[in-house]
This record gives structure tokens, C-alpha cells and sequence, in this order.
């Protein structure tokens, strides 16, 4: 019987299982769709923690029905999407829908700050962004507006801390997955100290938070009424991984700073597997890697390509239509519309900063500039990958200065890296080399590696990775390419958004 490895890939759209050998090969994989977002209000985002949770269940199951089989899963983890907080009562109730990371509520009404750090922020010049910081804050909005519900929760976790406790009847998460608005040192890796001044920016009482576990180490086994619900055999072991980017920078093999992380999902981020501490932009800090004692600096582009569904749903109406014709993927003919625009769309530059900037309250506005007569929707569609690819290029270069090692090539995870002609614009945009795991499912199989290491499969993560990573195809840059970019990066991507600012303030006070 050969030994697998489950991981559980909790995401923003889909929730998936997937089976691992332990030289990393996808065995099988059953994807289910998280439809059931609701918004009762504009901008905001909550879904049923137990969606999540009946979701992962028939995941599961479908894998057996299928064929595979579950005696021979050596050990499973969780990785998830980040920043989704949930709280829930003694035995571990949701207490009320989970709010999520694109929920976009504010809450201003927060208890004065004492005036020593008061002080202390302003003088640094982090006043507007705490209190940007603390606004958003789910805790804090739960804490003023519905009190009741404040007094009942017991714990609050992350979505990766709800789906352990659900498998193992244990409060217990990951030091890796410990990413929003919590009272978490990010550089020491454990919760805040009591002295430090996060227990002053938000609303948490130590009680209420889930022991943390590091990457690769048991948090527990599944209980009876989980493996009744999953069809897992009983006292499996559940191992602590990370959350979803974390995980990605794991499966694409990234064993230090030289190797670049792209993850083209629908929040795009670029980063790096670091030994060393840095912010990229204050106050936001370095999040916690996928193994222990690394940290995963990062840049985002926070509706990244989520652009790509809303081009689809609002101008992707032939390509859909052909790809009901002939059942292939509606992403192969998007390629088409890439190959069929050159480098740079005939000057048709776009501006990806659609909704909330990261640690500002006030959203911050796209734009797309150059319009002519000669453009068309494919040269539309080319300008969001290229601004997309144009933001993480500039958030990538600051990583790299503040990281003090060059980076020598280029990694692409999530849906994006299934285009040929997205990763070609990304090496020619970074002129860098830019590789294409094996597998798309790199969150996964991250997961799967620290299951592995903590069932003893591997003896470390180092092994582990050189077991169970390996990289498909390489795209070139284009030295000609390359040099338009450049140009196009200096002389007009980064001086759009100061120059564009005084258009927007004056946007904001005419229509808000």
C-alpha cells in the first residue's frame, strides 16, 4: 500500500483535497466552489464558518467514492485563505457569520489610545495608519456593535484555526497562519508579549486566542465525529502548516531569498522565503513562512486577479461562448487576447488599485490611461495583466533592496500560472527567468510537505522540499521585451500614482 499525504486547500473561491505521494505527485483531487459569500451591507463579505466545514467533508468523501484510499493517508494539514476571523463559544459554535479578509467595514467608534502611544505612533509617523489599522479590525467592530456576541466568544480563529479545531476537538492553529488584524509578533513568531502595544490596538484578551503550534509539528488527530464526517480513519495525525501563500512559497521549492514567489490568485502577492526580519511598507510587517523561524515579506496587489473574472463577466462573453462550444477552459482563449495585443497594449497602461490599499482606510482608485482608437478589448485585458505584473514588479524590487540579496529567479503559483503567455509577460515585465512548478496546486502541496515532515515521511522541510518540489517549464525574458518594460515601469507606471492623486482626492469629495 503506498503512503499518502492529504492536504486540505481552503481558499477564497474553492475549498480542494488532494492526495500527495511523498515524492509530491497530485494523486487525486476533488475541487468544491465556495459560493455562499453574503453582504448585508455594501462592502462587507461574511460566509457560515459550517459551509467551510460541510464543504471540506464532501471533499473528502468524494476523494474515497473516487477510488483513493484513506487507510493509506499517512498524515493531512490545513492551509487556508488568511485574515478571515471567526468567533465561536466553548465548544467551538460559530457565534456569528465569519467576517472575511475582502469584508471592507469600518469601525471608528475605538476607546482613545493611552497618550504614551499616542505619542510614540505620532512621532514615527504611524498615526493615520493605526487608526487605519484599528478600524479595521473585525474584533474591534464585533466588540462595539454587537456586544453580546463579545461577551459569548470564547475564542477567535482564523479559518485555518476553526478547520483544526473541527478535525481534532483542540484550540489549537499554526504560528504560519497567523495573518490580519491579531495581536501577533510577527518577528518573535508567538502571541504579543503583555507589554506590547498591539493589546492596545485591538480588543482581544489573551484567553481568547488558540495555542499556537509551528509548521511540521502535531496539533492533534482527528476525533471520531471528524473522521465520521470525512470518512478519515480516526486518530490520524493532523500536522500544523501555514496559511495559503506561506504554503505556496513552500511548494514552489523557495529555500531562501534568491528565489521570487508569485502568486497570481485573487489577492496577487509577490515575497520571498527569508531568515531575516524586514517590513516592506510599515506598518504592515513580515509574515510568518510556511517552515519554521522564516518569514515571507510580502507586496500584494489586493484585487489581483480578481480583475481577470470581472473582465470576464464583463467583456469575456465571446471567449466564454467558445468555450462552451468546444469544453475547454475560457482561460485558453484570454491567451489568445494576450497573443494578439503587443508588449505594453499600444500604450494602454492601467493602474491596479481597485479598493482598499493595504493599511489605508480610504480606497485607493485605479486607472487606466492611453486610450486611442486603435484599442481593443484584448489590449484591455493585456493592460490589467501588465499592471497587475507592473505593481508586483515594484513591490518585488523593494523586497529585494531591503533584503540585501539579489533575487536570481522567478516562481509562479495560483490561476494565472496556467498561462503561457501570462508567465512569458511576467518574465519579460521582471526580466527575470521565471519557472512553473510541476504541480498548480503549490498552496497544497506546502501543506503537504509539512505533513510529511511532521509523519516523519521526511526528516525536515529541507528534504522534504528537495523530495517533493520541482519546476516544469522555464520562460525566458525577452531581451527587446525587456527593455520596453523597463521604460514603460520608470517613465510611466511609477509616477501614475502621485500624479494621479490630486485627480482622485478631487473624485472622492464630487461622488465619495
Amino acid at each position: 500500500m503506498t503512503e499518502t499525504l492529504l492536504a486540505i486547500d481552503c481558499g477564497s473561491q474553492s475549498i480542494r483535497a488532494l492526495l500527495f505521494s511523498p515524492d509530491g505527485t497530485l494523486l487525486s483531487k476533488v475541487q468544491k466552489p465556495i459560493t455562499d459569500y453574503r453582504s448585508d451591507n455594501p462592502g462587507w463579505s461574511e460566509i457560515d464558518p459550517l459551509i467551510l466545514w460541510e464543504l471540506l467533508g464532501r471533499c473528502c468523501r468524494e476523494l474515497w467514492d473516487r477510488g483513493a484510499d484513506p487507510t493509506a493517508v499517512k498524515a493531512m494539514s490545513v492551509t487556508t485563505q488568511r485574515g478571515t476571523q471567526i468567533a465561536v463559544d466553548e465548544r467551538g459554535i460559530p457565534l456569528r457569520p465569519a467576517i472575511t479578509w475582502m469584508d471592507e467595514r469600518i469601525e471608528d467608534q475605538q476607546k482613545p489610545l493611552p497618550l504614551l502611544w499616542k505619542t510614540i505612533f505620532g512621532v514615527a509617523g504611524l498615526s493615520r495608519s493605526i487608526k487605519s489599522v484599528r478600524s479595521e479590525c473585525e474584533v474591534n467592530w464585533i466588540a462595539v456593535n454587537q456586544p453580546g456576541i463579545w461577551k459569548k466568544t470564547y475564542k477567535f480563529l482564523q479559518v485555518s484555526g476553526y478547520l483544526n479545531f473541527k478535525l481534532t476537538d483542540l484550540f489549537r492553529d499554526s504560528t504560519g497562519a497567523q495573518v490580519g488584524y491579531v495581536p501577533f509578533d510577527y518577528k518573535k513568531q508567538q502571541w504579543a508579549s503583555d507589554n506590547h502595544f498591539l493589546w492596545k490596538l485591538f480588543a482581544f484578551k489573551r484567553s481568547q486566542l488558540p495555542e499556537l503550534i509551528e509548521p511540521g509539528n502535531p496539533i492533534g488527530y482527528v476525533s471520531e465525529e471528524a473522521a465520521q464526517h470525512t470518512g478519515l480513519p480516526e486518530g490520524l495525525p493532523v500536522i500544523s502548516a501555514a496559511a495559503d501563500k506561506a504554503c505556496e512559497a513552500v511548494g514552489c521549492g523557495a529555500v531562501d531569498a534568491s528565489v521570487g514567489c508569485l502568486s497570481y490568485g485573487t489577492r496577487a502577492t509577490a515575497t520571498i522565503h527569508s531568515r531575516k526580519y524586514f517590513e516592506v511598507e510599515r506598518p504592515l510587517p513580515a509574515y510568518a513562512g510556511g517552515m519554521p523561524r522564516m518569514f515571507t515579506p510580502e507586496t500584494s496587489v489586493i484585487l489581483g486577479y480578481w480583475m481577470v473574472n470581472w473582465f470576464k463577466e464583463e467583456f469575456g462573453h465571446p471567449e466564454q461562448e467558445k468555450a462552451k462550444e468546444i469544453g475547454s477552459p475560457v482561460e485558453v482563449f484570454f491567451d489568445d487576447l494576450l497573443n494578439s495585443t503587443p508588449p505594453g497594449s499600444h500604450g494602454l497602461t492601467l493602474l491596479p488599485k481597485w479598493g482598499r490599499d493595504n493599511g489605508r482606510s480610504t480606497p485607493v482608485k485605479g486607472a487606466i490611461i492611453g486610450f486611442g482608437d486603435v484599442h481593443t478589448r484584448g489590449h484591455i485585458y493585456r493592460a490589467i495583466i501588465e499592471g497587475i505584473t507592473l505593481e508586483l514588479h515594484r513591490g518585488l524590487k523593494r523586497i529585494e533592496r531591503k533584503s540585501g540579496e539579489k533575487i536570481k529567479v522567478l516562481r509562479v503559483s495560483g490561476g494565472g500560472s496556467q498561462s503561457d503567455a501570462i508567465m512569458q509577460i511576467t518574465a519579460d515585465i521582471f526580466g527575470l527567468p521565471t519557472e512553473r512548478p510541476h504541480t498548480f496546486e503549490t498552496a497544497g502541496l506546502g501543506a503537504a510537505i509539512a505533513a510529511s515532515v511532521g509523519a516523519g515521511v521526511h526528516p525536515d522541510f529541507t528534504q522534504a522540499m528537495k523530495a517533493m518540489t520541482r519546476q516544469n517549464e522555464v520562460f525566458k525574458p525577452d531581451p527587446k521585451t525587456v527593455q520596453l518594460y523597463k521604460k514603460l515601469f520608470e517613465d510611466v507606471y511609477l509616477p501614475m500614482p502621485r500624479r494621479l492623486a490630486p485627480l482622485n482626492k478631487a473624485l472622492r469629495k464630487i461622488v465619495g
